[in-house]
């Protein structure tokens, strides 16, 4: 537990690279031999763009991550966070606070995306994506890139995170959304099995289902205790029924141009005629 302690709370920046790079490399790799799904796409074309949006992800919570820092040392300095109140040894203290911070962090920020119209149009890049791999993890436009930070800095403000747990939620927290959107066939036994404690890939995949009620489903990134919890949990008898994107954007105009994407939050919404998503609060 200290050595893992001690190697977050210095790991060096390039290693968080090294492990971001790794992670993609060696699930792109996997999708090459056990794909789920055969895509008849230009995967470096489609890569090219998720990664220019991986990027802009990276630029801003560079620039955001100082308010994070902050926020451990303010709460760490004044023992102040839901931490603080539990008199237990670290190795609980690690696992409640991954747990707080991917529920903070990662799920109530994503529900809230998906039931807010103003916020469902910065996730709508996230979404218009028809081809989902291992590089679709960091899909995100910038202003949602804002909002998740801001959510992640929330979290670590109400639990008191010590920056080690901050960064090793970190890392976990992307390490498991390259795998749970990699296009990669699991033995359906362990896919299930994994999806008691974890968000699989196949559970995952559901949530990307260009039509609700589905895309309101799943909403988890490492845990998914939360979908169980909060009756957001779904499956599907086939996965290969799955169909991914979302009906309001369907063509390859609006869903594979980078530069329309960087500018979908700022158009008016007008989804296809027959859209569930014309409803959107």
């Amino acid at each position: 537990m200290e050595k893992i302690v001690h190697y977050f709370d210095n790991i060096p920046a390039w290693h968080r690279s090294v492990i971001l790079v790794a992670g993609l490399c060696f699930f792109w790799t996997l999708e090459g031999i056990f794909p789920l799904f055969r895509f008849s796409y230009n995967k470096i074309r489609h890569a090219g763009i998720n990664l220019l949006f991986t990027l802009t992800t990276l630029v801003v919570n560079f620039c955001l991550a100082y308010g994070i820092v902050w926020g451990s040392r303010y709460s760490q300095s004044h023992h102040s966070g839901l931490l603080e109140l539990l008199a237990a040894p670290r190795w609980i203290r690690l696992m409640l606070g991954l747990l707080l911070l991917d529920f903070i962090g990662a799920w109530l920020i994503h529900w809230i995306e998906h039931k807010l119209k103003w916020l469902w149009k910065f996730h709508l890049v996230h979404h218009t994506d028809t081809w989902i791999d291992t590089t679709s993890a960091n899909r995100h436009h910038p202003g949602e890139s804002i909002l998740r930070a801001s959510f992640t800095l929330l979290a670590v403000l109400i639990t008191g995170a010590p920056i080690w747990l901050v960064y090793c939620y970190q890392t976990l927290s992307i390490s498991c959304s390259q795998f749970n959107h990699a296009n990669i066939s699991l033995p359906e036994k362990l896919d299930k099995a994994l999806r008691w404690i974890i968000v699989s890939p196949n559970m995952h995949k559901i949530h990307h289902h260009f039509t609700q009620p589905l895309t309101d489903t799943n909403y988890g990134n490492i845990f998914s205790c939360w979908d169980r919890l909060f009756g957001t949990y779904a499956s599907v008898k086939d996965i290969n029924s799955l169909h991914y994107g979302i009906d309001t954007h369907m063509g390859e105009k609006e869903n594979n141009h980078a530069a329309r994407l960087f500018k979908m939050p700022f158009e008016p919404f007008r989804p296809a005629p027959g859209s569930k998503f014309g409803r959107r609060g």
